[in-house]
């Protein structure tokens, strides 16, 4: 089976390119199922109930967050109501929402989606690692195929956590920096792995926002908004080919695709 991640979504620019490219790439690539980091999607910080609506129109099977996606507060309620909305699992349980999804393809391949953040020069939460873990112990078996979404600052520890899951799961993805990585390959247990896949936005930015924006911070020292650029606009994601017998996956492609005219 292939499935399709499509990196952190961000602002207007990262939605118009996702709805323009995400159908085509279905079916020229005969995806199987969709997952799409959306944590950045409102204006770059967070989700609100008008951008849901839009994603939700997507044909996108499960969705993806991370750190941001407490930045408005509606978002709340959305997971609530959401379960293929996740965040990272390894928040306190007492959040709204989860950041495990059992899905399942067109062809009835179950599919579970997991949804992790570092540690590593981020806010303090439990061990993404054991988390992971106590989530494959509770996984039914029947469930082969395992994607994870870890979103981490450290290219350190989103390597790590693939050697951690090597052979346990068909792919860990990194996202949260922005910065697509040339590291993509499939480990000795059968393991996709890719530090990070980058963003789905702005280029002629700094991570997605204005460089003017930023730079003013840099140079002053003192608090400046951020505002999501506009130019140069594409779509990160990658490409799995995984074997919904073993959950092992046989091919990763990364891919950087700019926004068509």
């Amino acid at each position: 089976m292939r499935l399709l991640f499509v990196g952190d979504v961000v602002g207007k620019p990262g939605r118009r390119v996702l709805t323009k490219l995400l159908p085509r790439l279905i079916d020229q690539h005969r995806v199987d199922y969709a997952v799409v980091n959306v944590e950045n999607a409102t204006g770059g910080f967070g989700i609100n109930h008008k951008v849901w609506q839009d994603l939700s129109a997507l044909p996108v099977h499960c969705f993806t967050t991370g750190n941001h996606v407490w930045d408005k507060k509606e978002v709340y309620q959305i997971l609530d109501e959401n379960p293929h909305l996740l965040r990272p699992h390894n928040y306190p349980a007492e959040n709204p929402g989860t950041g495990v999804h059992v899905g399942e393809t067109a062809a009835g391949i179950p599919v579970a989606v997991i949804n992790l953040e570092g540690q590593v020069f981020m806010s303090p939460l439990d061990s993404p690692f054991t988390a992971a873990d106590r989530i494959l112990e509770d996984l039914p078996p029947e469930v082969k195929v395992i994607f994870v979404d870890f979103h981490a600052e450290a290219t350190s520890e989103k390597q790590a956590m693939a050697f951690h899951l090597d052979g346990r799961v068909s792919a860990v993805v990194g996202t949260h920096t922005h910065v697509p990585t040339a590291d993509e390959r499939v480990l000795p247990g059968g393991t996709a792995l890719i530090t990070d896949v980058g963003m789905t936005g702005p280029y002629e930015s700094v991570i997605g926002m204005r460089a003017d924006k930023v730079l003013k911070r840099f140079l002053l020292r003192t608090p400046s908004s951020f505002d999501v650029a506009k130019r140069d606009v594409r779509l990160a994601g990658a490409l799995l080919d995984i074997d919904e017998q073993t959950g092992k996956c046989r091919s990763v492609e990364r891919f950087l695709l700019p926004e068509p005219t």
